[in-house]
């Protein structure tokens, strides 16, 4: 069948099986060189192998809890919606989570996810007590943070093992609601003043205008947030703590044309947004699912930037280099035109272990409708991020080249050297993996 990523590019002719057990699980592996995939939401080609991808959305038992210390024990192929769904409403929640509840727990680990607290509490592997994890020759192996599987699995693509089953930390919380207060952010200096402004806010994050040039560059949206204790509720909003009834969620009925999203229109939202946003500045109640998930209130909202699907760029930045390297980077984005539609700015925490993206600093993501130009564009981004010691994101990567991976992160060599010496190589491939040199 032929697979994407969300991103919707590349797309590539992919043999994929989707097994019900073990037993189906070592019938694949015999089978070559393979990868697990979860629900498809990885950006580029990270979850594909033409002659082997392995989905493991089968996998999606739910086998403990343990109501005094959190720890979730689930398959890899769980949805981490369904474990909102199924405790929040008994005062538990992800103690890390990504822009989506829609990845499956097993990606999230692959990942090594992070989330609008990686500045004070660090990625998912935080959180993470175990991993299971099925090897080259079909053994299934525990390990814990601190043992070297543990350590590279965690943000190492799936190209480590196949992910079984994880243990995981929930974060005990009184309600579903979130103090949110937003400062709109004038240019790049305000909204970085922002952010190390409030360094213990539990939750913060920024939506940046990429257009934004001159004395506008960087201009902001800067969102604060903390989960609300139940007496701080407002009477009418403690009758349903854990938020208001989920909205019935709305689907993107097509593909819009490729020419719909340009300079001019993602201008215009642009400058739309940061008004609104500033005539909405302060505090304010929100739902868990407006903070955590705005895009998931659209189904298929991929399909906005067109058919030949989306690209996202995302780097982070060493603190000491940060301002310079993002007044770079929006800089050449602006002059290129080529506004992102939705662009990302978020103040980074402690680095994690083994292939793990995150270091302390700022991350940046812009997304791009697919051209030429784009493509053009991102190179030179590339070339920023590299000259500013920064390094990339692979869970957002769809065209990456090796040469600038390997330049940027050192760890990448002694990756693909622990997966020689471990046998993962020649068992476990992505186009990805091919297409970096892992």
């Amino acid at each position: 069948m032929k697979l994407s990523g969300w991103g919707r590019y590349p797309v590539a002719d992919c043999a994929q099986a989707a097994p019900r057990d073990m037993a189906g699980l070592q019938a694949a592996r015999r089978n070559g060189p393979l990868i697990a995939r979860g629900n498809g939401r990885a950006y580029g080609d990270s979850a594909m192998n033409r002659e082997n991808t392995v989905s493991m959305r089968r996998f999606d038992r739910m086998i403990a809890f343990d109501a005094t210390t959190g720890q979730l024990t689930a398959e890899a192929g769980v949805l981490l919606g369904d474990v909102i769904d199924a405790f929040l409403p008994r005062g538990w929640f992800p103690a890390v989570t990504p822009g989506t509840r829609f990845v499956t727990l097993g990606g999230m680990a692959a990942a090594d996810v992070h989330g609008k607290n990686h500045h004070v509490d660090g990625g998912f592997a935080s959180f993470v007590d175990w991993v299971e994890v099925m090897d080259s020759e079909g053994g299934i192996t525990r390990a814990k943070p601190g043992d070297a599987l543990f350590d590279w699995t965690m943000g190492g693509m799936g190209l480590t093992g196949v992910i079984l089953r994880l243990a995981m930390r929930l974060r005990p919380v009184e309600t579903g609601w979130i103090h949110q207060t937003a400062y709109p952010a004038p240019d790049l200096d305000a909204a970085m003043a922002a952010f190390e402004a409030h360094p213990d806010a539990p939750y913060s994050v920024a939506w940046i205008d990429c257009l934004g040039q001159g004395a506008a560059l960087g201009r902001s949206m800067v969102m604060m947030g903390a989960h609300a204790p139940l007496d701080g509720l407002p009477t009418r909003f403690r009758r349903m703590p854990f938020g208001p009834p989920p909205r019935r969620l709305r689907r993107m009925p097509v593909t819009l044309p490729g020419f719909a999203l340009n300079r001019l229109t993602v201008g215009a939202f642009n400058r739309l947004y940061y008004r609104m946003g500033a005539a909405r500045a302060g505090h304010s109640l929100v739902p868990w699912e407006s903070y955590f998930y705005p895009l998931d209130s659209l189904l298929g909202w991929n399909r906005i930037y067109g058919r030949r699907g989306f690209v996202q760029f995302q780097c982070v930045l060493p603190e000491e280099a940060a301002r310079e390297g993002l007044a770079a980077l929006l800089g050449r984005t602006g002059q290129a035109g080529q506004g992102s539609f939705l662009a990302v700015l978020k103040k980074m925490g402690p680095a994690g272990k083994g292939f793990s993206f995150p270091m302390p600093g700022y991350t940046l993501a812009l997304d791009f409708p697919v051209s030429d130009k784009v493509l053009s564009l991102m190179d030179d981004l590339d070339r920023i991020t590299l000259d500013h010691g920064g390094r990339f994101y692979l869970a957002k990567d769809a065209r990456l080249s090796a040469d600038m991976l390997h330049a940027a992160d050192s760890r990448a060599a002694a990756f693909a050297r622990r997966r020689q010496d471990s046998g993962a190589a020649g068992a476990f491939a992505s186009l990805q993996s091919e297409r970096l040199g892992l």
